[in-house]
């Protein structure tokens, strides 16, 4: 087993595939900050360059192919009239303007095209917020409520439905 400075010489099993792993944890680090860098600047472009009356538009996350080709923006809007997807048909209307904007500012070899996603996860996440809010009170340790608990008799069996 050998492995020499930045132009690798292998030898033996198994340095493959940790030179392999290597690259892959480089590339997602490299991807990872690209993701973010992209989300930083679209946040301060869209902030700009577009206006929502009565809506906060937020960038909630990007994802990006490892091609760099394709680049996913998941987008929440929190307030506003109508319907929060209006936001994101806007936002894919001005997706060549804001593409344009950002890569005078991000230089990469490739520039992903944008595609702009609505993203309702904090609605979602408010709504089971609400849900166990409304949850009953637990009973205190030692009482038990039996109108809750099936019995025995209540239970269908396999073989009535079969004879029926």
């Amino acid at each position: 087993m050998e492995r020499q400075g930045l132009g690798f010489t292998f030898y033996g099993p198994g340095l493959s595939r940790l030179c392999e792993l290597e690259f892959k944890t480089s590339m997602n680090h490299r991807l990872l900050r690209v993701k973010e860098l992209i989300r930083r600047e679209l946040g301060t472009i869209m902030e700009r360059h577009v206006t929502f009356p009565g809506a906060l538009v937020t960038i909630h996350d990007v994802d990006i192919t490892p091609d760099l080709k394709q680049c996913f923006i998941f987008v929440g809007v929190l307030g506003g009239e109508g319907d929060p997807r209006e936001a994101v048909y806007k936002l894919n209307d001005m997706r060549v303007t804001l593409q344009r904007e950002l890569f005078k500012r991000v230089i990469l070899k490739n520039s992903p095209t944008l595609h702009f996603k609505y993203d309702n996860s904090i609605e979602r996440g408010v709504k089971i917020l609400h849900a166990i809010e409304n949850l009953p009170e637990p009973l205190p340790e030692g009482e038990y409520d039996d109108s809750r608990v099936m019995d025995d008799d209540d239970d269908v069996e396999k073989g009535d439905d079969k004879k029926s």
